[in-house]
């Protein structure tokens, strides 16, 4: 199991420094977030930026936003920004992908398409773009959103054979969870068959890991990541939260504080206390 911690809020400079801080105190990752304009969200800022300037305060821990919803960006741009971020980073970021929250104004008040299939056609053929760019071989392509003649781009990503990508899967759906197989982990989420989205259970996890085993055919590792909120306070408390997930199949628990936002200390906090730690 790997601990990462997604910070919320806080001025730039100082999510950078909440990046070193986790570091410090021994988690796997340091994550920040993509949105454009959310109302009562407090100050936020562009998660390019600001992964770079988390990159410059850390050496070991792995570095993404959670989650960039490709769907309203230029998939060529993202090409160049992860490799760029890859490579300042000496070969630590992860891409986590998924269609986007329509809550953030980045969508609707932009003229960006909402809809849930649109959003998933350009997701798609934005990860195929992403993959054959960083290949660092002549790529070209023709989908139904976009069509690229023929480009070379490099310097490819410090990382083989990609990048990694994390992908939004939603359980129980085919089409969702096939999509997440084609990469490299899953930030799995369950609809209920009424079309409500629940929260994620130990049996969830074993019952999508169970699901990962049996259908992806890549010898490539897989992870499967859980986000949720441990007490920093109480180690005893935090692992018997987090061991459920361990022992089912999840990879990574993310410790997220999303009611935080604008509550920095409280963040800066629990980052200082360390991961909820399954093991010993």
């Amino acid at each position: 199991m790997k601990y990462g911690f997604i910070i919320p809020g806080g001025d730039i400079q100082t999510v950078a420094e909440m990046a070193a801080e986790g570091e410090n105190a021994g988690w796997d990752g340091m994550f920040y977030w993509d949105g454009i304009y959310i109302k009562d969200a407090g100050p936020m800022y562009d998660p390019w930026v600001t992964m770079a300037a988390m990159a410059l305060r850390t050496k070991t821990v792995r570095l993404g936003a959670i989650i960039s919803p490709l769907s309203r960006r230029r998939p060529w741009k993202v090409a160049r920004e992860t490799v760029s971020l890859d490579q300042l980073s000496g070969g630590r970021l992860v891409l986590p992908v998924g269609l986007g929250a329509l809550d953030d104004g980045g969508f609707g008040k932009v003229g960006e398409p909402t809809d849930r299939k649109t959003r998933a056609e350009l997701l798609d053929e934005s990860l195929d773009i992403l993959t054959g760019l960083w290949s660092g071989e002549p790529f070209h392509y023709d989908g139904k959103h976009y069509h690229l003649d023929e480009m070379t781009f490099l310097p490819k990503p410090v990382q083989s054979p990609r990048i990694p990508i994390w992908v939004v899967g939603m359980w129980p759906s085919e089409r969702s969870m096939a999509r997440a197989l084609r990469y490299d982990g899953l930030l799995p989420n369950v609809r209920t068959p009424e079309g409500e989205i629940r929260e994620v259970t130990p049996d969830d996890i074993r019952e999508m890991a169970a699901y990962v085993a049996e259908r992806r055919e890549q010898t490539m590792p897989f992870d499967i990541i859980m986000e949720g909120e441990t007490p920093g306070d109480d180690p005893a408390r935090a692992a018997a939260i987090v061991r459920p997930f361990a022992e089912a199949g999840a990879t990574w628990w993310n410790e997220s504080r999303w009611g935080a936002m604008e509550d920095v200390e409280l963040v800066r906090a629990r980052i200082r206390q360390g991961p909820p730690r399954v093991e010993g």
